[in-house]
């Protein structure tokens, strides 16, 4: 079980705040998160930079960080409760009883983007039944959208939000197992100065969640052949050939750093990384050696497997990636947030080097950020800008 973790602030500020870069300050991303009161964490706040490490040793909360994270971007998605938290008693706070026969979590994230910055809170109740029983959106001091639960008996939350004009509040309900700030735009017609805030304090915020992108590569599902369609990369990277059929046909630039990050972190000569398609219409991806020799990448180590996905993660972005951004957001304006679960699982020190090194690179241009969870933070800390979070048991 582990201790609480109080206002966990980044060990080193990121050279290039985001607010300074001249293209970085347009495009909504999440720059932090707040487990106020979720499982081991109480009280926690992580800043993001562009690129973040969660340090700390196995069961220091790390995976329950980034699960967090995961949780708030399927809301913004307009998922469920239950699909967000399929475990709902495992995000209580250790030893935490009930109160009035009732027992729950708080989370919360902040969002920067064309808005300013915008925080949501989001308060569930896990015990008897689980329900969203409030939610806060706020920005430059002033509360945005607020909801509670009144009626125990009905299935809503009673929302008040800002309206402006000569009426400061409107009220009506909304879902207890959705999240309230993606249906504003439902609900908030936009013709007072107040009710444009409103929705654009909402719009960075889902743009930011929905932006988000869980990745833990999973090095025996790489090995089977991938089926074709779509080309857009899925969490486990399964789909790992078809992936790189696409790029390797549609960017090869992308195509190209590729393969020099599978040449400098991949044992054996490396000339290109291709594809098959076999008879059953699925596709292998196979490591060109040189002279005619091709080494299917199912004969690969899993830190080699592990490894090709993460660089596969960090030099595609947005487009490539199997992200529900929003369609009505130019890609130009998308940043596209990674979280990655043992980033250094199964790596040797040279990989895990090439991998911050890339990360720093790819991250600087803002369309992409990184926040992963790391056991050690030798390599990081060696690839500036960087900034470390350290979690203690």
């Amino acid at each position: 079980m582990t201790a609480p973790v109080r206002d966990a602030e980044p060990e080193r500020a990121a050279r290039v705040p985001a607010a300074d870069h001249p293209s970085r300050a347009l495009r909504p991303a999440l720059t932090e998160l707040r487990l106020s009161s979720f499982a081991a964490h109480r009280k926690a706040v992580v800043r993001m930079g562009p690129v973040t490490y969660l340090a700390g040793p196995s069961g220091s909360g790390k995976s329950t960080v980034l699960r967090a994270a995961e949780a708030l971007a399927r809301l913004g998605g307009g998922a469920r409760l239950v699909e967000a938290f399929p475990d709902p008693p495992a995000c209580v706070p250790d030893r935490e009883g009930p109160r009035a026969g009732r027992r729950g979590f708080r989370i919360g994230c902040g969002a920067e983007g064309p808005a300013g910055p915008v925080r949501l809170v989001l308060a569930v109740q896990t015990e008897p039944d689980l329900r969203i029983v409030g939610e806060r959106l706020t920005a430059g001091g002033l509360t945005l959208l607020q909801t509670g639960l009144r009626d125990p008996a009905r299935r809503v939350v009673e929302a008040a939000w800002h309206t402006g004009g000569s009426a400061p509040l409107t009220r009506g309900p909304l879902p207890d197992d959705r999240l309230g700030t993606p249906l504003l735009p439902l609900r908030v017609a936009g013709r007072t100065d107040g009710q444009r805030l409103v929705l654009a304090a909402a719009e960075q915020m889902v743009v930011a969640l929905r932006s988000v992108f869980a990745c833990d590569p999973c090095p025996s599902a790489m090995r089977r052949p991938a089926p074709r369609g779509g080309g857009r990369l899925l969490s486990g990277c399964g789909n790992l050939a078809e992936v790189l059929r696409r790029t390797g046909a549609e960017c090869g630039r992308r195509h190209a750093r590729l393969v020099a990050a599978a040449r400098a972190g991949c044992a054996g000569p490396v000339r290109d990384l291709t594809t098959r398609q076999l008879d059953d219409g699925t596709v292998c991806a196979l490591l060109d050696r040189g002279d005619g020799i091709l080494t299917p990448v199912d004969r690969l180590g899993d830190g080699e497997l592990r490894y090709l996905a993460l660089a596969l993660v960090l030099l595609t972005g947005p487009g490539v990636l199997e992200v529900d951004t929003a369609a009505e957001v130019p890609a130009a304006y998308q940043t596209l947030t990674v979280l990655a679960d043992g980033f250094d699982r199964c790596l040797d020190d040279r990989q895990l080097r090439e991998l911050t090194g890339l990360a720093a690179e790819m991250c600087a241009g803002g369309h992409l950020r990184l926040l992963a969870a790391v056991r050690t933070t030798t390599a990081a800390q060696g690839a500036a800008p960087a900034s470390v979070v350290h979690l203690k048991p």
